[in-house]
């Protein structure tokens, strides 16, 4: 029954996937929303995966191999973090991503997949959110914005978005209609209270009727 829906609402939203092939001729940034144990690490906190998930586990490996590229590269990097203050709830989630808390640290180890080692590199930025839009997150109290401020310092003309999940963080930030095309990679999961699937597919659905394209494959232009 379940299948039937979502084969349904596939064709009645098609959802048209491209592939994507990236070059020194736009500035590229990436995006990596949300890759933190609370939601990608089995048995991590309340919104994490109950057990080993493929399709998270497709979005953590490939997130990592473009953060690899673009660092490798020289080429700008954005990640958000999901940190929340304990005192301060995210109605209607349940407590997740606590501060100083492992939930809300880089996924250290999914497989033999390692993050953290983003914390490092010069060329990316880290920025702790506590609210489901990284674009909010981003205001700080004077009022500038860390992402606005990467994003111009970077010169950047396009940004690739992936991450955890679609229908949510990823959507919420997509929504923001930037004047920079947005490309969001498709491996990417929806949440443990939700139908997976079926939101993930509305979620790039509507990411879509926002302006972003939606890619199936990310290659590089050799240089």
């Amino acid at each position: 029954m379940v299948s039937a829906t979502i084969d349904l609402l596939k064709k009645e939203l098609p959802v048209e996937q491209t592939s994507l092939l990236l070059s020194q001729d736009i500035k590229t940034g990436l995006v990596l929303v949300d890759l933190v144990n609370g939601f990608c690490t089995v048995g991590a906190g309340n919104l994490a995966p109950v057990q080993h998930d493929k399709q998270i586990s497709c979005m953590v490996q490939e997130s990592v191999r473009l953060a690899r590229l673009f660092c490798e590269k020289k080429w700008p990097v954005f990640a958000f973090l999901d940190t929340h203050h304990p005192d301060i709830l995210e109605p209607p989630y349940p407590p997740h991503c606590i501060a100083g808390t492992d939930e809300a640290r880089l996924v250290p180890c999914l497989c033999i997949i390692d993050l953290q080692w983003l914390e490092n590199e010069a060329n990316a930025t880290l920025r702790r959110k506590d609210c489901i839009d990284g674009f909010l997150g981003s205001v700080d109290k004077d009022g500038s914005n860390l992402f606005v401020d990467w994003v111009n310092k970077n010169q950047i003309k396009a940004i690739l978005v992936v991450g955890i999940c679609t229908d949510i963080c990823v959507l919420d930030f997509c929504l923001r209609n930037f004047r920079s095309p947005i490309h969001v990679a498709q491996d990417i999961d929806g949440a443990l209270a939700h139908p997976q699937d079926l939101m993930h597919h509305i979620g790039l659905y509507m990411a879509k009727g926002r302006g972003a394209r939606i890619v199936s494959e990310v290659s590089f232009a050799a240089e």
